[in-house]
This record gives structure tokens, sequence and C-alpha cells, in this order.
């Protein structure tokens, strides 16, 4: 089982208000009164999402939470805190002890967003791991069905970047890293709120700086995953641009990794060809155009000659 929920502590009022906000959402809610009972509990059975309130008697959340990590290294780890524990929840989270914190009293949306993604992840770093390229190309596609804007565009990405991988005789093992690394390029969306992926038209700038994070939880969930170090790449760097102005690293021109400027090529290509229901695709002319334009700006001007070579032979 990969949906099962782990909530510790030792107010019961507490904890049974956590288990309510996951009726019906086809969550296993489990329920700990201690440390040690939780800790027996992951013992047990596999356990996607660990949320522990900071002060217990006994073994202490940050302290639980950091068992859990070395019991089950994919579980999700989550701290709640008063407002006088920000200091010692930030430490947790940089020693890695918790993956994420909420301040007490929380709100609920936010903690139900926050175990939602966690179970998202714990599903997608074990399949990830444990799949073979039919799983990891399906993972992908589930993914998609998160944000029906982009529907079949990583297999579509994937033909693209490889069209790219030929004209430069890239060897065997590297065009399987592209061809993963498109499928999976946008694994980190699942740390994105979907009202924030179905939202129509242009995002706010707060909503944006969300999905500006994407790359890196995608990373780190690529690197969770024992995932080449070529597709971990693609993961990170997709969205930075030649001229140095992209995200998450701003790292430009041959600073990007190789098979990262590929997937970015392949990326803007079939994002401007593809009909969204805010915005019809271009034309075929107006997208060499418009490539053309970006050639050295955004893209790697090399990898866009080659790839519009590519297209009219």
């Amino acid at each position: 089982m990969d949906n099962a929920v782990l909530f510790a502590g030792d107010d019961a009022n507490a904890l049974n208000a956590l288990a309510r906000l996951f009726l019906n959402r086809g969550v296993r809610v489990l329920i700990a009164g201690s440390g040690e009972e939780a800790l027996g509990i992951v013992r047990r059975e596999p356990v996607a999402v660990v949320v522990s309130d900071n002060l217990m008697p006994g073994t202490r959340g940050a302290e639980l939470l950091s068992q859990v990590r070395d019991l089950s290294p994919d579980t999700v780890r989550v701290l709640l805190t008063e407002t006088a524990g920000l200091p010692a929840a930030a430490e947790a989270i940089t020693r890695g002890e918790a993956s994420r914190f909420h301040v007490k009293p929380w709100v609920d949306e936010e903690i139900v967003h926050t175990v939602e993604e966690g179970l998202w992840r714990y599903r997608v770093v074990r399949s990830l791991r444990d799949g073979d390229e039919a799983a990891l190309q399906s993972i992908a596609q589930t993914i998609e069905l998160r944000d029906p804007y982009t529907r079949g565009h990583c297999d579509r990405m994937a033909a693209f970047a490889l069209k790219i991988a030929e004209g430069l005789s890239l060897p065997e093992e590297m065009r399987r890293a592209i061809r993963l690394g498109s499928w999976l390029h946008d694994c980190g969306k699942i740390g994105v709120p979907e009202a924030i992926l179905n939202s129509p038209g242009r995002l706010s700038a707060a909503d944006f700086e969300v999905v500006k994070k994407h790359p890196e939880w995608g990373a780190d969930v690529g690197r969770q995953a024992n995932l080449p170090e070529e597709v971990i790449n693609i993961l990170l760097y997709h969205h930075e641009r030649f001229d140095g102005r992209g995200y998450p690293t701003a790292a430009k021109g041959t600073e990007i990794p190789l098979e990262a400027r590929i997937v970015a090529v392949a990326d803007i290509y079939d994002a401007m060809s593809s009909d969204r229901p805010y915005a019809k695709g271009y034309e075929p002319e107006e997208v060499m155009r418009v490539m053309g334009v970006l050639r050295g700006a955004a893209l790697d001007p090399e990898l866009v000659d080659i790839f519009l070579a590519g297209l009219t032979s």
C-alpha cells in the first residue's frame, strides 16, 4: 500500500482533527500517540507520509522524523511546530530530518496539499527507482494528467529531442537519458497545486514563483530515485536560457548541460506548436520564425540549427 499517512502527537483532539481532513480522500490514516508508537508502525508497514508534532514527551518530533528517515528514506516527513519552534523546524529541514514544516494552528487546505503532494512524491520516487522504461513513461503520462494543457507533450518532446541527438550522433546511453528526461522533465510539478496548474491564462507573479520551483523539486525526486545524472540534469536545467535569464540557477551557455539544452529546444518547439485551451498553436511558418528569434537567446543556436535542419530535410 502506498497511501498510508501517519499522524503522530500526544494531543488526541489535534490528531482526530487531522484525520478528519482526509475522510473520503482515498487515504489510509494511521494514528500514533507517541514517537515510540510511530516508530513501531513504520517498522511494521510502509508509510508514505509522517506528520509529527514537534512537542511530544519522550521522542520529540524532529528526532522521530530523523529516525523515520533512517528506517524509510522514501517516506515524506512533515513537522508541526509552534511559532516559537520555527528556528528548530528550519534546522530540521536543513539537516534533512523533515521535508516540510507547518506552524500551528495549521491551515487545513495547506496540510491537505502537503500530504497529497507527499503521497505523490512517495509513489513517484518508488516507481522511478523500480520501473522499466514502460513504467517511467506511464508515470510521465500520469503526471501529465494533472496538467491537461500539456497532454501528450512529453512523448512529442522526446521525439523532437531525439532528432537533435541523432543529428549530433550522440551515443545510445545519452539518447536513453534524453528520452527518459523528456518524459519526466516536469515530474517536479507534483509539488505545484492543481489550482495553479489548471489556471487559465497568465499566472500571477506569486503563482509563477511556485511554478518556478518545479525543476528543483523534480531534481530532488530524481536524486532520491537514483536516476542517472544526465536525467537529473534535464529535470533541473530544462528551463534555463542560453543567455542566462532562465531559472532556477540562471546558468548560461555551455554551463547548461548539453542534454538539458537539447530538451529545452524540443520543449519550446512543442509548446509553440500545440493548441492550449486559451491559445491556438502557431502555424509552422510562425514557429520556425520564432525559433529563429530565440536562437542564441533562450536556446543554443547550434542545436536550433540542427533541429530546424532535421525538420526541413
